[in-house]
């Protein structure tokens, strides 16, 4: 599998990426060992996690694997944390707890350090200095080898960014921002984007199918093995499955039909080869799921193609989204 530069870094990531957002929940330890290793075969490095998912259990059963199946040196680990299970505080950014967080997810995960921790949110409540400073020792203690951020809007990204930047040498500068991004989700293209292009930051797109929609599985009912008819998954699914959605998955079905390819490849080799997208984080039901998933390195879109998409998909964008002298 190809490799990329995660911004402007010397940290090089598979351009396909593994999510365990179900590992330890969903996807008990068999599944997890076979998406791994499919994915390791594949040439696949970037296994993306964090605290919180399946309460820690996702980082336990990485770290399981990693002792018993894949070499640790053969991967790039990415973790995050800031998420807290509190229903009056979603996020805590503050250097104790981050930094505690930190030291738990090395544990669970059975190693002295991560290659890219994330902050997972924006945490209005303590000053971005004070989050970053923890970035700062994180890295400067060995306990991270690269920093990055996660679901941080365009001016905190840039304020973070320019925070980092302002001490070269004395800061850790931020290598990656993770973000949902999609056919079905461009909002970062308003703000996020231009921000990353402009500070040399690697975007990673979460959620890049759709949450599963830009499959064209549910274009005509639910399956009942799908995520969209999983009790607590449903509510995840569910933003996407209206009408505008539906232009925009028919779209991706006729693109693959005239391709003689699935739409699955289709969604992800548009988002994969976006300006600025160094690798989609791509998170599977099973391992045959993933492999179909890794094929779309050998898929290239025609340019017409992606015009095409881009036009059926376009956000809206207007002042001040867009300069404004166009206006």
């Amino acid at each position: 599998m190809e490799l990329r530069h995660l911004g402007r870094t010397g940290l090089r990531v598979s351009r396909i990426g593994l999510g365990t957002l179900t590992w330890g929940r969903d996807t008990d330890e068999n599944g997890a060992a076979d998406q791994l290793k499919t994915f390791w075969e594949a040439g696949g490095t970037l296994v993306d996690t964090a605290d919180v998912y399946a309460d820690g259990a996702a980082e336990y059963l990485l770290g399981r694997l990693m002792e018993d199946l894949v070499p640790r040196r053969d991967l790039v680990i990415a973790t995050k944390s800031g998420s807290v299970p509190d229903p009056d505080r979603r996020f805590d950014g503050s250097r104790g707890h981050l930094l505690s967080a930190l030291d738990a997810s090395l544990e669970r995960l059975g190693t002295d350090h991560v290659d890219l921790w994330q902050i997972h949110a924006f945490d209005p409540h303590t000053p971005v200095e004070e989050t970053l400073q923890a970035v700062d020792i994180a890295v400067t203690s060995g306990r991270a080898r690269y920093a990055g951020v996660s679901n941080f809007c365009g001016w905190q990204l840039a304020k973070a960014a320019t925070w980092q930047l302002a001490a070269p040498g004395v800061r850790t500068r931020l290598a990656g921002t993770q973000m949902e991004y999609s056919l079905l989700q461009r909002g970062i293209e308003r703000e996020v984007l231009p921000a990353a292009l402009d500070l040399g930051i690697g975007v990673l797109p979460s959620s890049p199918l759709g949450r599963g929609v830009l499959t064209g599985k549910y274009r005509h009912a639910t399956p009942a093995d799908s995520r969209g008819a999983s009790e607590h998954l449903a509510p995840f699914v569910a933003p996407y499955l209206d009408e505008t959605a539906g232009r925009v998955v028919d779209a991706v079905a006729t693109a693959a039909d005239g391709l003689a390819t699935t739409a699955l490849k289709v969604a992800l080799a548009w988002v994969r080869d976006r300006p600025g997208v160094v690798a989609p984080i791509v998170g599977a039901r099973t391992a045959q799921q993933l492999r179909a998933a890794l094929s779309v390195e050998s898929l290239t879109l025609p340019d017409e193609i992606c015009r095409a998409l881009d036009d059926v998909s376009a956000p809206v964008h207007r002042y001040p989204d867009q300069d404004w002298s166009t206006l």
